[in-house]
């Protein structure tokens, strides 16, 4: 067990503010809270856990600021939640059945792949909704499903970059703003989170310690991260996601 002390205490507090943050406006927080948890000591599958649980106040903070964006969009919230359920339960067990070794050695180049989607999701968008529009649509909600529930998969296994994953998975097969889309991604990233901590409270390790200190200032960073990315047009917005997604990638090859 970690004996948090006040420098401790500060750090997790810091981190999980800014991850909170990060993740509303982009994506791979927990490129930022999780580091802080090995810092302090945390083994790394028990602050994997942690940061899952820890920070999913950030997201419903998110989620929260990103009300008037979500508006109209209840349809795809229960199609793609549904999926996004499935889809975290099998992640969370994957994690706490198996070893992570294997699944972090492809994680920075899922979250490449991501980038590069997301930068040309303008033009695949409209292949793909030309291909639906010439073919009666059929094949579209499918692969947005499977390709939803594997990113929920890999948010619960570990989670660093699957807001840049969705965001980049919404913007290829639906037709939307951005900032609609982002506010989307973000209620999606909350049921993951809060379906993987509830698997994790049950039955892995989590530090509540650490997690009761990273809980609020996450949740206040959520929201500080929307009042961010409101003032961001979408091509402003997809740029940030993109530069951030490939450091995130890059530093993850360091791990």
């Amino acid at each position: 067990m970690v004996d948090l002390q006040l420098p401790h205490i500060a750090i997790l507090a810091g981190a999980a503010f800014v991850a909170g943050a990060v993740n509303a406006v982009a994506g791979g927080g927990s490129l930022i809270s999780f580091p802080a948890l090995l810092a302090v000591g945390y083994p790394a599958l028990e602050a994997n856990v942690t940061n899952t649980v820890a920070l999913c106040p950030g997201y419903f903070g998110g989620t929260l600021g990103y009300r008037r964006e979500l508006a109209g969009q209840r349809a795809r919230v229960r199609a793609l939640g549904a999926i996004s359920t499935v889809g975290a339960v099998l992640g969370a067990i994957l994690l706490v059945v198996s070893s992570a070794t294997l699944f972090e050695m492809i994680v920075p180049f899922l979250i490449f792949l991501a980038c590069g989607l997301l930068a040309m999701q303008p033009r695949l968008a409209r292949l793909v909704h030309h291909g639906q529009e010439q073919h009666g649509g059929g094949s579209r909600p499918v692969a947005l499903y499977a390709s939803q529930f594997l990113a929920a998969a890999y948010g619960a296994y570990f989670g660093a970059g699957v807001g840049i994953m969705m965001l980049a998975i919404l913007g290829i097969f639906l037709r939307d703003s951005l900032q609609r889309l982002n506010a989307l991604k973000g209620l999606l990233s909350l049921l993951v989170n809060v379906v993987a901590a509830a698997w994790f409270a049950l039955f892995a390790n989590v530090a509540w310690l650490a997690v009761a200190v990273m809980a609020l200032a996450s949740l206040a960073g959520g929201q500080a991260g929307v009042a961010l990315a409101r003032r961001l047009n979408d091509r402003v917005l997809r740029g940030m996601v993109i530069v951030f997604g490939v450091v995130v990638g890059l530093r993850l090859l360091h791990w």
